[in-house]
């Protein structure tokens, strides 16, 4: 079943939010194909990955991490000034 359309119609668009709010039309996502269950546990996992990998981490690891990020960010090769942004671009 498909999600029906908003109308744009400001009288319509009232009728359908009150029929959506008394349960008289079933406001539906289209079905993707994807179990619901995968779908709630993957969200669930990754919703808490990144705290669950920062406690894991020591703090050598961590300070690691960040200075490889650092390094990555500004050894990165730099576009010649034709196609660097108006903002980036370095007088």
């Amino acid at each position: 079943m498909t999600k029906p359309k908003r109308p744009r119609d400001t009288n319509q668009l009232a009728h359908m939010i009150a029929q959506l709010a008394t349960g008289e039309l079933d406001d539906v996502k289209t079905d993707d194909g994807k179990d619901p269950a995968a779908v709630a546990l993957g969200r669930k996992g990754g919703l808490k990955g990144g705290k669950a990998r920062a406690k894991k981490l020591t703090a050598r690891e961590r300070s690691a991490i960040a200075k490889a990020a650092a390094k990555a960010r500004w050894n990165a090769t730099e576009r010649p000034a034709d196609e660097a942004s108006p903002k980036t671009r370095r007088k």
